[in-house]
Protein backbone atom coordinates (compact mmCIF):
# COMPACT_ATOMS: atom_id res chain seq x y z
CA UNK A 1 0.00 0.00 0.00
CA UNK A 2 1.17 3.33 -1.02
CA UNK A 3 -0.64 6.21 0.97
CA UNK A 4 -3.35 6.55 3.41
CA UNK A 5 -5.49 8.78 5.32
CA UNK A 6 -7.35 7.94 8.50
CA UNK A 7 -10.53 9.79 9.28
CA UNK A 8 -11.52 9.57 12.78
CA UNK A 9 -14.89 10.27 14.54
CA UNK A 10 -16.01 10.22 17.89
CA UNK A 11 -14.28 10.15 21.56
CA UNK A 12 -10.94 10.23 22.57
CA UNK A 13 -10.53 6.74 22.99
CA UNK A 14 -11.51 6.06 19.05
CA UNK A 15 -8.65 8.95 18.19
CA UNK A 16 -5.79 7.23 20.41
CA UNK A 17 -6.74 4.09 18.34
CA UNK A 18 -6.73 5.94 14.82
CA UNK A 19 -3.08 7.05 16.06
CA UNK A 20 -1.86 3.92 16.58
CA UNK A 21 -2.91 2.85 13.56
CA UNK A 22 -0.99 5.98 11.89
CA UNK A 23 2.21 5.19 13.78
CA UNK A 24 1.88 1.14 12.83
CA UNK A 25 1.48 2.09 9.23
CA UNK A 26 4.19 4.87 9.08
CA UNK A 27 6.39 2.62 11.05
CA UNK A 28 6.29 -0.30 7.88
CA UNK A 29 6.71 2.23 5.27
CA UNK A 30 3.37 3.71 4.42
CA UNK A 31 2.54 7.83 3.48
CA UNK A 32 0.03 9.75 4.87
CA UNK A 33 -1.97 11.28 2.31
CA UNK A 34 -2.85 15.06 3.40
CA UNK A 35 -6.34 14.23 2.76
CA UNK A 36 -8.89 11.32 1.87
CA UNK A 37 -9.08 12.32 -2.07
CA UNK A 38 -5.51 11.23 -2.72
CA UNK A 39 -5.07 8.70 -0.45
CA UNK A 40 -4.72 4.49 -1.89
CA UNK A 41 -6.73 3.45 1.50
CA UNK A 42 -9.09 5.43 3.55
CA UNK A 43 -9.43 4.52 7.01
CA UNK A 44 -12.75 5.25 8.87
CA UNK A 45 -12.41 5.18 12.09
CA UNK A 46 -16.13 5.09 13.55
CA UNK A 47 -17.88 6.26 16.60
CA UNK A 48 -21.41 4.12 17.41
CA UNK A 49 -22.10 5.89 21.07
CA UNK A 50 -25.70 7.59 19.23
CA UNK A 51 -27.67 7.12 15.98
CA UNK A 52 -26.11 10.68 15.03
CA UNK A 53 -22.96 9.11 15.22
CA UNK A 54 -23.45 6.15 12.87
CA UNK A 55 -25.28 8.62 10.64
CA UNK A 56 -21.58 10.38 10.14
CA UNK A 57 -20.25 7.55 9.14
CA UNK A 58 -22.48 6.45 6.37
CA UNK A 59 -22.52 10.41 5.05
CA UNK A 60 -18.40 9.78 4.72
CA UNK A 61 -18.21 7.14 3.26
CA UNK A 62 -20.62 8.23 0.22
CA UNK A 63 -18.84 11.28 0.26
CA UNK A 64 -15.01 9.66 -0.01
CA UNK A 65 -16.63 7.15 -2.70
CA UNK A 66 -18.53 9.62 -4.84
CA UNK A 67 -15.20 12.43 -4.68
CA UNK A 68 -12.43 9.09 -5.76
CA UNK A 69 -14.45 5.66 -6.32
CA UNK A 70 -11.31 4.30 -6.98
CA UNK A 71 -10.26 4.66 -3.36
CA UNK A 72 -10.29 1.42 -0.86
CA UNK A 73 -12.45 2.38 2.09
CA UNK A 74 -11.41 0.30 5.58
CA UNK A 75 -14.36 1.25 8.15
CA UNK A 76 -13.22 0.24 11.90
CA UNK A 77 -14.13 1.31 14.88
CA UNK A 78 -16.81 1.07 17.09
CA UNK A 79 -19.85 0.75 14.84
CA UNK A 80 -17.68 -1.59 12.59
CA UNK A 81 -17.71 -4.06 15.42
CA UNK A 82 -21.67 -3.57 16.47
CA UNK A 83 -23.32 -3.92 13.02
CA UNK A 84 -20.59 -4.72 10.35
CA UNK A 85 -22.93 -6.24 7.56
CA UNK A 86 -25.13 -2.57 7.82
CA UNK A 87 -21.19 -0.83 6.51
CA UNK A 88 -20.16 -3.89 3.99
CA UNK A 89 -23.57 -3.02 2.26
CA UNK A 90 -23.00 0.28 1.73
CA UNK A 91 -20.86 1.34 -2.05
CA UNK A 92 -17.25 2.26 -1.91
CA UNK A 93 -16.48 -0.10 1.00
CA UNK A 94 -13.76 -2.55 0.31
CA UNK A 95 -13.18 -4.21 4.01
CA UNK A 96 -14.62 -4.09 7.18
CA UNK A 97 -12.50 -4.70 10.39
CA UNK A 98 -14.28 -4.40 14.31
CA UNK A 99 -12.34 -3.27 16.93
CA UNK A 100 -11.65 -6.91 17.71
CA UNK A 101 -9.63 -6.73 14.99
CA UNK A 102 -8.36 -3.39 14.69
CA UNK A 103 -4.70 -4.08 16.21
CA UNK A 104 -4.43 -6.19 13.09
CA UNK A 105 -5.09 -3.66 10.24
CA UNK A 106 -1.63 -2.65 9.19
CA UNK A 107 -1.02 -6.04 8.37
CA UNK A 108 -4.26 -6.40 6.79
CA UNK A 109 -3.35 -3.15 4.72
CA UNK A 110 0.18 -4.62 3.92
CA UNK A 111 -1.12 -7.86 3.07
CA UNK A 112 -3.99 -6.04 0.69
CA UNK A 113 -0.91 -4.29 -1.42
CA UNK A 114 1.41 -7.23 -1.50
CA UNK A 115 -0.53 -10.46 -2.27
CA UNK A 116 -1.36 -10.74 -6.38
CA UNK A 117 -4.98 -9.89 -7.52
CA UNK A 118 -5.67 -7.97 -3.80
CA UNK A 119 -6.48 -11.61 -2.03
CA UNK A 120 -6.11 -12.56 1.41
CA UNK A 121 -4.90 -15.46 3.00
CA UNK A 122 -7.21 -15.49 6.51
CA UNK A 123 -3.52 -17.38 7.76
CA UNK A 124 -1.48 -14.88 7.71
CA UNK A 125 -3.65 -13.10 9.99
CA UNK A 126 -4.65 -15.73 12.28
CA UNK A 127 -8.19 -14.72 11.25
CA UNK A 128 -10.49 -16.85 12.57
CA UNK A 129 -12.40 -18.50 9.30
CA UNK A 130 -15.61 -17.30 9.61
CA UNK A 131 -14.58 -13.61 9.27
CA UNK A 132 -12.09 -14.37 6.01
CA UNK A 133 -13.80 -13.70 2.41
CA UNK A 134 -11.27 -14.33 0.06
CA UNK A 135 -11.89 -11.13 -2.24
CA UNK A 136 -11.42 -7.70 -0.69
CA UNK A 137 -12.86 -6.04 -3.62
CA UNK A 138 -16.54 -8.11 -3.56
CA UNK A 139 -19.44 -6.44 -2.27
CA UNK A 140 -21.05 -6.82 -0.02
CA UNK A 141 -17.60 -6.34 1.64
CA UNK A 142 -15.09 -8.76 3.74
CA UNK A 143 -16.18 -8.33 7.14
CA UNK A 144 -13.56 -9.09 10.11
CA UNK A 145 -15.16 -9.48 13.36
CA UNK A 146 -15.01 -11.64 16.47
CA UNK A 147 -15.33 -11.80 20.38
CA UNK A 148 -14.28 -8.67 21.31
CA UNK A 149 -14.39 -9.97 24.99
CA UNK A 150 -11.19 -11.91 24.14
CA UNK A 151 -9.76 -8.84 22.91
CA UNK A 152 -6.65 -8.07 25.25
CA UNK A 153 -4.28 -5.41 23.65
CA UNK A 154 -4.58 -2.23 24.16
CA UNK A 155 -3.24 0.12 21.32
CA UNK A 156 -0.72 2.64 22.06
CA UNK A 157 0.12 6.03 20.34
CA UNK A 158 -0.53 9.24 21.69
CA UNK A 159 -3.02 11.76 19.56
CA UNK A 160 -1.09 14.89 19.04
CA UNK A 161 -4.51 16.73 17.07
CA UNK A 162 -7.46 17.51 18.33
CA UNK A 163 -8.39 20.08 21.16
CA UNK A 164 -5.69 22.43 21.56
CA UNK A 165 -4.33 22.01 17.87
CA UNK A 166 -1.14 19.69 18.58
CA UNK A 167 -0.18 21.02 21.92
CA UNK A 168 -1.70 18.80 24.31
CA UNK A 169 -1.36 15.06 23.40
CA UNK A 170 -3.63 12.34 24.72
CA UNK A 171 -2.39 9.17 25.80
CA UNK A 172 -5.25 6.32 26.17
CA UNK A 173 -4.24 4.17 29.38
CA UNK A 174 -7.02 2.31 29.62
CA UNK A 175 -9.84 0.28 27.15
CA UNK A 176 -12.75 -1.08 27.27
CA UNK A 177 -15.96 -1.66 30.41
CA UNK A 178 -16.74 -4.04 32.77
CA UNK A 179 -19.73 -2.16 33.88
CA UNK A 180 -23.23 -2.72 32.10
CA UNK A 181 -25.06 1.14 31.83
CA UNK A 182 -28.49 0.26 30.46
CA UNK A 183 -28.47 2.73 27.65
CA UNK A 184 -24.20 2.10 26.63
CA UNK A 185 -23.14 -0.65 23.93
CA UNK A 186 -19.73 0.53 24.36
CA UNK A 187 -18.55 -2.41 26.47
CA UNK A 188 -20.10 -4.59 23.61
CA UNK A 189 -17.92 -2.83 20.87
CA UNK A 190 -14.90 -2.33 22.89
CA UNK A 191 -15.06 -5.49 25.32
CA UNK A 192 -13.76 -5.50 28.81
CA UNK A 193 -11.82 -3.39 30.91
CA UNK A 194 -7.56 -3.66 30.12
CA UNK A 195 -5.02 -1.81 31.01
CA UNK A 196 -1.46 -0.46 29.75
CA UNK A 197 1.36 -1.50 31.90
CA UNK A 198 2.53 0.96 34.15
CA UNK A 199 6.45 1.09 32.34
CA UNK A 200 4.80 1.42 28.81
CA UNK A 201 2.65 4.39 30.51
CA UNK A 202 5.53 5.74 31.48
CA UNK A 203 7.74 5.20 28.57
CA UNK A 204 5.22 7.02 26.79
CA UNK A 205 5.58 9.99 28.56
CA UNK A 206 8.67 10.22 29.25
CA UNK A 207 9.14 10.69 25.30
CA UNK A 208 6.52 13.12 24.96
CA UNK A 209 8.15 15.14 27.97
CA UNK A 210 11.44 14.61 25.75
CA UNK A 211 9.68 15.76 22.27
CA UNK A 212 8.56 18.87 24.57
CA UNK A 213 4.95 18.92 25.38
CA UNK A 214 4.10 20.51 28.38
CA UNK A 215 0.66 18.89 29.04
CA UNK A 216 -0.21 15.47 28.94
CA UNK A 217 -3.87 13.94 29.00
CA UNK A 218 -4.67 10.50 30.39
CA UNK A 219 -7.73 8.81 28.90
CA UNK A 220 -9.82 5.82 28.82
CA UNK A 221 -13.07 4.52 28.68
CA UNK A 222 -13.13 3.59 32.69
CA UNK A 223 -10.09 5.56 33.68
CA UNK A 224 -10.80 4.88 37.09
CA UNK A 225 -10.80 1.10 37.25
CA UNK A 226 -7.24 1.73 35.68
CA UNK A 227 -4.97 -1.61 36.71
CA UNK A 228 -7.49 -3.98 38.35
CA UNK A 229 -6.89 -5.87 35.32
CA UNK A 230 -3.22 -6.27 36.05
CA UNK A 231 -1.28 -8.81 37.58
CA UNK A 232 -0.19 -7.78 40.25
CA UNK A 233 -3.16 -5.17 40.35
CA UNK A 234 -2.50 -1.64 40.08
CA UNK A 235 -4.07 1.75 42.15
CA UNK A 236 -4.62 4.21 39.39
CA UNK A 237 -3.42 6.92 42.41
CA UNK A 238 -0.58 4.92 42.13
CA UNK A 239 0.21 5.23 38.95
CA UNK A 240 -0.43 9.18 38.89
CA UNK A 241 2.23 9.05 41.86
CA UNK A 242 4.71 7.40 39.85
CA UNK A 243 4.17 8.90 37.06
CA UNK A 244 4.98 12.41 38.67
CA UNK A 245 7.90 10.64 40.37
CA UNK A 246 9.70 8.90 37.19
CA UNK A 247 8.38 11.36 34.28
CA UNK A 248 9.37 15.24 33.82
CA UNK A 249 6.07 15.91 32.60
CA UNK A 250 4.88 19.46 33.68
CA UNK A 251 1.09 19.08 33.98
CA UNK A 252 -0.96 15.73 33.96
CA UNK A 253 -4.80 16.33 33.30
CA UNK A 254 -7.14 13.32 33.09
CA UNK A 255 -10.04 12.49 31.55
CA UNK A 256 -13.55 11.50 32.38
CA UNK A 257 -13.66 9.44 35.84
CA UNK A 258 -16.51 7.98 37.23
CA UNK A 259 -17.53 9.83 40.77
CA UNK A 260 -17.31 6.40 42.65
CA UNK A 261 -13.47 6.60 41.49
CA UNK A 262 -12.93 9.77 42.87
CA UNK A 263 -12.61 9.42 46.62
CA UNK A 264 -11.09 11.91 48.84
CA UNK A 265 -7.43 10.44 48.42
CA UNK A 266 -7.42 11.46 44.88
CA UNK A 267 -8.96 14.72 45.92
CA UNK A 268 -6.00 15.52 48.12
CA UNK A 269 -3.25 14.31 45.55
CA UNK A 270 -4.85 16.65 43.23
CA UNK A 271 -5.08 19.55 45.77
CA UNK A 272 -1.14 18.86 46.74
CA UNK A 273 0.60 18.77 43.45
CA UNK A 274 0.58 22.06 41.19
CA UNK A 275 1.51 19.18 38.41
CA UNK A 276 -1.30 17.72 38.12
CA UNK A 277 -4.55 20.08 36.35
CA UNK A 278 -7.50 21.13 38.95
CA UNK A 279 -9.97 19.29 36.77
CA UNK A 280 -12.72 16.21 37.09
CA UNK A 281 -15.10 15.27 34.87
CA UNK A 282 -17.64 13.12 36.64
CA UNK A 283 -20.64 11.43 34.30
CA UNK A 284 -23.70 12.38 35.90
CA UNK A 285 -26.10 11.68 33.50
CA UNK A 286 -29.34 11.94 35.57
CA UNK A 287 -30.16 13.37 39.26
CA UNK A 288 -33.03 11.26 39.72
CA UNK A 289 -32.68 8.53 41.45
CA UNK A 290 -35.01 6.66 39.94
CA UNK A 291 -33.99 7.14 36.48
CA UNK A 292 -30.05 6.30 37.79
CA UNK A 293 -31.44 3.00 38.85
CA UNK A 294 -33.24 2.25 35.56
CA UNK A 295 -29.39 3.63 33.98
CA UNK A 296 -27.43 0.77 35.86
CA UNK A 297 -25.67 3.51 37.12
CA UNK A 298 -23.97 2.52 41.20
CA UNK A 299 -24.61 5.79 42.80
CA UNK A 300 -27.01 8.53 43.56
CA UNK A 301 -27.53 11.85 43.51
CA UNK A 302 -26.56 11.90 47.26
CA UNK A 303 -23.11 10.42 46.56
CA UNK A 304 -22.44 12.55 43.51
CA UNK A 305 -23.29 15.08 45.47
CA UNK A 306 -20.90 14.72 48.12
CA UNK A 307 -17.96 14.18 45.37
CA UNK A 308 -18.72 17.74 44.30
CA UNK A 309 -18.41 18.76 47.63
CA UNK A 310 -15.12 17.10 48.49
CA UNK A 311 -13.92 19.01 45.60
CA UNK A 312 -15.37 22.46 46.10
CA UNK A 313 -13.74 22.36 49.73
CA UNK A 314 -10.22 21.50 48.81
CA UNK A 315 -9.81 23.07 45.42
CA UNK A 316 -12.59 25.89 45.33
CA UNK A 317 -11.39 27.01 41.73
CA UNK A 318 -11.32 23.49 39.83
CA UNK A 319 -13.20 22.83 36.74
CA UNK A 320 -15.75 20.40 37.37
CA UNK A 321 -17.78 19.03 34.46
CA UNK A 322 -20.34 16.28 33.83
CA UNK A 323 -22.14 14.00 31.41
CA UNK A 324 -25.75 14.51 31.12
CA UNK A 325 -28.39 12.58 29.02
CA UNK A 326 -31.88 13.55 27.89
CA UNK A 327 -34.92 11.82 28.05
CA UNK A 328 -34.02 8.53 28.86
CA UNK A 329 -37.18 6.14 28.87
CA UNK A 330 -39.75 6.45 31.28
CA UNK A 331 -38.12 10.16 32.45
CA UNK A 332 -41.09 12.24 33.39
CA UNK A 333 -41.19 15.95 33.95
CA UNK A 334 -40.24 15.54 37.67
CA UNK A 335 -37.70 13.46 36.83
CA UNK A 336 -35.97 16.21 34.54
CA UNK A 337 -36.30 18.53 37.23
CA UNK A 338 -34.59 17.44 40.14
CA UNK A 339 -31.87 17.27 37.45
CA UNK A 340 -32.00 20.83 36.72
CA UNK A 341 -32.22 21.15 40.15
CA UNK A 342 -29.49 19.73 41.38
CA UNK A 343 -26.82 20.89 38.80
CA UNK A 344 -28.20 24.45 39.49
CA UNK A 345 -27.72 24.07 42.61
CA UNK A 346 -24.18 22.77 42.62
CA UNK A 347 -21.07 24.44 41.33
CA UNK A 348 -20.65 22.61 37.75
CA UNK A 349 -18.02 24.72 35.43
CA UNK A 350 -19.57 23.11 32.42
CA UNK A 351 -21.65 20.31 30.99
CA UNK A 352 -21.61 17.68 28.32
CA UNK A 353 -25.01 17.27 27.45
CA UNK A 354 -26.58 14.16 25.27
CA UNK A 355 -30.11 13.69 23.98
CA UNK A 356 -30.96 9.83 24.57
CA UNK A 357 -30.12 7.82 21.51
CA UNK A 358 -31.46 4.49 21.47
CA UNK A 359 -28.80 1.67 20.83
CA UNK A 360 -29.69 -1.88 19.32
CA UNK A 361 -28.65 -4.62 21.74
CA UNK A 362 -28.65 -2.44 24.88
CA UNK A 363 -31.76 -2.88 27.64
CA UNK A 364 -32.91 0.93 27.57
CA UNK A 365 -33.90 -0.09 24.04
CA UNK A 366 -36.53 -2.33 25.22
CA UNK A 367 -37.36 -0.40 28.08
CA UNK A 368 -41.25 0.83 28.13
CA UNK A 369 -41.82 4.68 28.13
CA UNK A 370 -39.45 6.02 24.92
CA UNK A 371 -40.07 9.55 24.76
CA UNK A 372 -40.83 11.28 21.42
CA UNK A 373 -37.85 13.32 20.05
CA UNK A 374 -39.83 16.42 20.87
CA UNK A 375 -39.34 16.51 23.98
CA UNK A 376 -35.69 14.65 24.41
CA UNK A 377 -34.82 17.85 22.48
CA UNK A 378 -36.93 20.07 24.26
CA UNK A 379 -35.16 19.05 27.71
CA UNK A 380 -31.20 18.74 26.30
CA UNK A 381 -32.28 22.53 25.01
CA UNK A 382 -32.63 23.29 28.81
CA UNK A 383 -30.06 21.50 29.78
CA UNK A 384 -27.65 23.19 27.40
CA UNK A 385 -28.82 26.51 28.21
CA UNK A 386 -28.29 26.08 32.07
CA UNK A 387 -25.16 24.94 31.13
CA UNK A 388 -24.66 28.22 29.50
CA UNK A 389 -25.32 30.07 32.72
CA UNK A 390 -23.04 27.61 34.85
CA UNK A 391 -19.88 28.40 32.92
CA UNK A 392 -20.52 32.18 32.74
CA UNK A 393 -20.55 32.13 36.02
CA UNK A 394 -17.56 29.99 36.42
CA UNK A 395 -15.94 32.48 34.45
CA UNK A 396 -16.90 35.54 35.65
CA UNK A 397 -15.80 34.55 39.28
CA UNK A 398 -12.37 33.63 37.72
CA UNK A 399 -12.17 37.85 36.84
CA UNK A 400 -9.56 39.07 39.03
CA UNK A 401 -7.42 36.23 39.53
CA UNK A 402 -3.79 35.10 38.20
CA UNK A 403 -4.31 31.77 35.94
CA UNK A 404 -1.65 29.87 35.02
CA UNK A 405 -2.63 29.03 31.24
CA UNK A 406 -0.30 26.91 28.56
CA UNK A 407 -0.67 28.73 25.18
CA UNK A 408 -2.40 27.01 22.31
CA UNK A 409 -1.35 26.85 18.66
CA UNK A 410 -3.24 30.04 16.79
CA UNK A 411 -5.90 29.08 14.05
CA UNK A 412 -4.97 30.48 10.71
CA UNK A 413 -8.24 32.66 10.67
CA UNK A 414 -7.66 34.10 14.69
CA UNK A 415 -6.34 37.37 15.25
CA UNK A 416 -2.17 37.39 14.54
CA UNK A 417 -1.87 40.01 17.54
CA UNK A 418 -3.18 37.54 20.34
CA UNK A 419 -2.67 33.60 21.43
CA UNK A 420 -5.82 31.56 22.91
CA UNK A 421 -4.31 29.08 25.41
CA UNK A 422 -6.12 26.91 28.61
CA UNK A 423 -6.19 27.41 31.84
CA UNK A 424 -5.50 24.47 34.67
CA UNK A 425 -8.92 24.54 35.53
CA UNK A 426 -9.82 24.06 31.49
CA UNK A 427 -11.12 27.75 30.80
CA UNK A 428 -10.07 29.39 27.50
CA UNK A 429 -8.05 32.14 27.63
CA UNK A 430 -6.85 34.79 24.89
CA UNK A 431 -3.96 37.00 25.49
CA UNK A 432 -3.22 40.19 24.17
CA UNK A 433 0.13 39.52 22.39
CA UNK A 434 1.59 36.80 20.02
CA UNK A 435 2.96 34.01 21.80
CA UNK A 436 4.27 30.81 20.77
CA UNK A 437 2.44 27.22 21.62
CA UNK A 438 3.11 25.38 24.53
CA UNK A 439 4.42 28.13 26.96
CA UNK A 440 2.88 28.14 30.29
CA UNK A 441 2.37 32.18 31.03
CA UNK A 442 0.67 33.29 34.49
CA UNK A 443 -2.52 35.51 33.59
CA UNK A 444 -3.82 37.96 34.98
CA UNK A 445 -7.96 37.74 34.17
CA UNK A 446 -9.12 40.78 33.63
CA UNK A 447 -12.78 40.34 31.97
CA UNK A 448 -15.22 37.54 30.36
CA UNK A 449 -16.07 37.82 26.64
CA UNK A 450 -18.41 35.86 24.43
CA UNK A 451 -17.41 32.13 26.25
CA UNK A 452 -13.82 33.21 26.91
CA UNK A 453 -11.76 35.03 29.26
CA UNK A 454 -9.10 38.33 28.53
CA UNK A 455 -6.15 38.31 30.28
CA UNK A 456 -2.79 40.17 30.26
CA UNK A 457 0.52 37.81 30.30
CA UNK A 458 2.52 38.93 33.62
CA UNK A 459 4.90 36.09 33.80
CA UNK A 460 6.39 33.19 31.54
CA UNK A 461 7.94 30.27 33.45
CA UNK A 462 8.21 26.84 33.34
CA UNK A 463 7.54 24.51 36.22
CA UNK A 464 10.97 24.32 37.22
CA UNK A 465 10.95 27.95 37.97
CA UNK A 466 8.01 27.53 40.61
Amino acid sequence: MGTFFIQQFGCRATQADGAAIERQLREQGCSLAPDSSSADVVVLNTCTVTAAADAQARDAIRKIHAANPATRILVTGCYAQRAPEEIAALPGVSFVVGNSHKPQIPRLLHSISTVSGNQIVGAELALPARSVHENLVSHPAPILTGDIFQLTDVLVAPVLGGEGNHTRPTLKIQDGCNSRCSFCVIPFVRGKSRSLPPQTVLSEIQHLSDSGFREIVLSGINLGTYGRDLAPQVEFLDLLRRVLDETPVQRLRISSIEPLDVTQDLINFFASNHRIAPHFHMPLQSASDRILAAMHRWYRAEHYARRVELIRDCLPNAAIGADVIAGFPGETDADHAATLDFIAARPFTYLHVFSYSQRPGTKAASLPGQLSGHVIKTRARELRSLADSKSAAFRRSQIGRTLRVLTLRRDPADDPDSTPALSENYLQVLLPVPLPPNQFVYAAITREEDKHLLAAPVECASLAAR
